[in-house]
């Protein structure tokens, strides 16, 4: 009867064929040795080339009022004249899509155009990243780059193509490694935003500025419809009072042609008459329009969300410095395991040879 080969390993061998890999892993102790000294002094020749990275770190607090109570009544009836002072509107910058706002490019590149002084100079953070990455030094062979500048408040609309694939560079790299927003706790309402840098006064003054610049952004946009109602409950009170006043002069006018007239003349009262029924309409329109002013000034300073900053970055930043115990370490056990790993190769490639 034939048997069938017995293609498992026994625990005998299996500790047999480990034996015999340390033994050779062993005698190659020069090789490994050799090569984690050498990943050693790499490791520390990393540490010593790799800048530090600094974070500077804010948070604020976003307090929106919404509508409701005395005041949700008090446009109710605002509104039943017609008159749509802009309250209860939807908030399209709450949660994440606040975070965004924060990542998107336009608010980046906005605040990369922001003049800061650096160096007794007042440059643009643009200006300063470029330095700070000393990408002006391999522009120097490039014609293409060698005028490029990025003055402070640039009109963006006058940029080249050239300048936008290099603000395009910028955006990528602050987005994705420099730049990180959110709430430490969902619970909390409290935003921080978290800028690294190797130029602590960049990451600083970076941070800075797009808080500034999103506010900005973010309350025009709240208030706008507000602020526009508010504008044309104004133009309507000054073109009624400025109606009024005409029709009060007027009054005046006609009394002064009626006076010491003849009583059986009194159809010459008439112009007069209708003077001071143009006076009564308009004061009644005037003192509604002003009442409607007066409240769209209320949901104005409602409608202006209040973002109050609760720390701001100071210097010294916190800083993170790859140390040279860390390369030692690091270098010499990376460089160790990989001359191990081609050792093994080498032996499995001449065994099957």
């Amino acid at each position: 009867m034939e048997q069938t080969p017995n293609d498992e390993i026994s625990l005998k061998e299996l500790i047999d064929k480990a034996k015999e890999w340390f033994n050779y892993l062993l005698s190659q102790w020069k090789i490994i040795v050799i090569a984690g000294i050498i990943g050693a002094v790499l490791g520390l020749a990393y540490s010593f080339s790799k800048k530090p990275i600094y974070t500077a770190s804010l948070s604020f607090a976003l307090e929106d009022e919404k509508s409701g109570g005395g005041l949700g009544g008090a446009l109710g009836l605002a509104s039943s004249f017609g008159f749509d002072l802009g309250g209860g509107g939807g908030s399209i910058f709450t949660g994440s899509n606040l975070n965004e706002l924060f990542k998107s490019r336009s608010m980046v590149e906005q605040t990369l155009l922001t003049p800061v002084t650096y160096q007794g100079k007042s440059i643009s953070l643009a200006e300063m990243y470029i330095q700070e990455q000393e990408w002006r030094k391999n522009w120097e062979n490039k014609p293409q780059f060698a005028n490029i500048q990025f003055p402070a408040e640039a009109n963006r609309k006058n940029f080249t193509r050239v300048h936008d694939s290099i603000m395009g560079v910028m955006y990528d790299n602050i987005s994705k490694t420099g730049l990180s927003v959110g709430q430490k706790d969902k619970k909390i309402a409290i935003i921080t935003i978290d800028v690294n840098s190797t130029n602590e006064l960049f990451a600083k003054y970076f941070t800075e500025a797009l808080v500034k610049n999103v506010s900005d952004f973010y309350v025009d946009t709240k208030s706008k419809k507000a602020r526009q109602n508010m504008a044309i409950l104004q133009r309507q009170t000054d073109s009624v009072r400025g109606a009024l006043n005409g029709a009060i002069t007027g009054v005046a006018v006609a009394n002064d042609n009626t006076f010491m007239l003849n009583p059986a003349l009194n159809v010459r009262r008439t112009p007069s008459a209708r003077r001071q029924v143009d006076v009564q309409a308009n004061t009644a329109i005037l003192t509604e329009l002003v009442k409607q002013s007066e409240l769209a000034k209320v949901t104005l300073r409602k409608e202006t969300p209040l973002i109050q900053v609760i720390d701001q970055p100071i210097l010294p930043l916190k800083k993170e410095k790859f140390g040279k115990a860390k390369g030692i370490v690091l270098g010499g056990i990376l460089a160790g395991f990989l001359t191990v790993l081609f050792l093994i190769v080498r032996r499995i490639f001449k065994s099957l040879a």
